[in-house]
């Protein structure tokens, strides 16, 4: 089991960041979550009366934001989560790193706020590995953060030591760029952090249009009332389509997913401007933010490890000339008729993922641990490894399944030159082609999956690289 992925979220109000922050408390158990903070976008902004800015899509002045309120429905399950994995956070623990950042206005870097302060403090503080810094919303609160650790160091002898270590530490995630503050401020003054847009179709609003045929029930109104909305309290907090709920008070012409059994003739007459489609009344909406965290979740594909291992939270590309610079595969500039085109990346995890949420829910309203489905692990040690062309490699791995259910396994290549493979019930041999290149890496995948309910699977990702 590796060490678990220290992670800041930054996040505005819209109602994918919802449904993403309650899956995420879900695996609070595997990540170590540091910073909580609300931030802006360019869709979402609290404004300020005194400044004479307006607010755009902001919950009204005394009503729980989305981090407190899948806080609180954490808590509710909590007892039960941490029968099966003693490792859960407490409730007031999260409450304890969640503040307010810079929401004031989109872009907003006016001030430091206790939000920026607070991903300061986790930027320049302690930490094994890497601090990966997300943007939910803009990165807006991540700029004010780094902007307060250059004016505390530009021009003191730490400067270059600290410069280094932020650059070295800090990989920031964010789907799109909601704001311009990365590309105004952090690349230009912070040009060697990392920053990978993990922008995905499968997860979104637009899930429908990528996701297999086979796995468009995992989008149901059917499924997700049984294995979600119907599921405990952080399943009733999560937003369907035709909840009757609004993201923020009074009309919004874009926030038409909590009307119930409205036809796009009825919503256009009272005004809604239709951009995605609709759904039944119960269905998935979308969980936007989720490829985010999914790369840090402990299945073994090691997604986090380096921007091209692919898994539940994408895979990404090098975009340009920037050797930092990484963009999810398939992404590209979309209009409505066209077809999407990062479906091969992320969608084929679809199904997978959404089973491991219904269990992780079950957790949440189940005590007795045996009474519900846990995914088996696939260990391994030399999961790296360096190869010569032409070598046959045996892969050894070991396989568990902590409710004793009966598993299968298989495996596959994920990249590189094709290679010959098989699989048994602990091997892989692998034929490492003879004209293989010199430095081509050959990614191997091996899945295991038990035979519960529902359905789990947990991996291990090898990865040879040639003499």
């Amino acid at each position: 089991m590796t060490a678990p992925a220290r992670i800041i979220v930054t996040t505005d109000p819209e109602l994918d960041d919802l449904n993403s922050m309650l899956r995420l408390l879900l695996y609070s158990n595997e990540i170590d979550i540091a910073a909580l903070v609300y931030s802006s976008s360019r869709f979402h902004q609290s404004g300020d009366a005194d400044l004479d800015i307006p607010a755009k899509r902001w919950p009204a002045a005394g009503e729980r934001l989305h981090i407190d309120e899948a806080i609180d429905a954490y808590a509710l399950a909590y007892d039960n989560l941490v029968r099966h994995d003693a490792r859960y956070p407490t409730p007031e623990s999260l409450r304890a790193i969640t503040a307010l950042g810079n929401v004031i206005e989109v872009g907003d870097t006016r001030e430091p706020t206790a939000g920026s302060d607070l991903v300061r403090d986790v930027l320049l503080g302690a930490a094994p590995g890497k601090v990966f810094a997300q943007a939910w919303g803009g990165t807006n609160t991540i700029a004010r953060a780094l902007m307060s650790i250059e004016e505390e160091y530009r021009g003191t002898d730490r400067w270059e030591e600290i410069h280094d270590l932020v650059s070295r530490r800090t990989v920031i995630t964010s789907f799109a760029q909601q704001d311009d503050t990365f590309a105004e401020y952090i690349r230009p003054t912070w040009p060697e952090i990392e920053f990978r847009d993990v922008a995905t179709m499968a997860w979104g609003y637009f899930a429908w249009e990528v996701v297999a045929p086979d796995d468009q029930r995992y989008l149901s109104a059917e499924w997700m009332r049984e294995n979600v909305s119907e599921v405990g309290p952080i399943g009733a907090a999560y937003r369907v389509w035709g909840d009757g709920r609004q993201m923020a008070e009074g009309f919004d012409d874009e926030d038409y997913f909590g009307v119930p059994d409205a036809t796009a003739e009825e919503l256009s007459a009272q005004g809604y401007r239709l951009w995605a489609p609709l759904h039944p009344r119960g269905s998935w909406i979308s969980e936007g933010d989720t490829s985010n965290f999914a790369m840090h979740i402990d299945n073994g594909l090691r997604n986090a490890e380096h921007p091209t291992f692919g898994g539940w939270g994408g895979r990404q590309e090098l975009a340009g000339d920037d050797p930092h610079l990484w963009t999810s595969v398939g992404m590209r500039p979309w209009a409505p008729g066209e077809p999407f085109a990062d479906a091969g990346e992320v969608a084929p995890w679809f199904g997978a993922y959404q089973r491991d949420l219904a269990a992780r829910l079950q957790w949440s309203v189940t005590p007795d641990v045996s009474a519900a489905n846990h995914p088996p692990r696939v260990t391994a040690s030399g999961l790296d490894r360096v190869v010569d062309a032409g070598e046959r490699v045996i892969l050894e791995f070991a396989v568990t399944d902590p409710d004793g259910d009966a598993v299968s396994v298989r495996g596959w290549q994920d990249g590189g030159p094709a290679a010959a493979l098989s699989v048994a019930a602990t091997t892989c041999t692998v034929e490492v082609p003879a004209d293989a290149a010199s430095g081509a890496v050959i990614r191997i995948i091996v899945e295991a999956t038990d035979d519960g309910s529902p359905v789990l699977a947990g991996y291990a990702r090898f990865v040879l690289t040639v003499r």
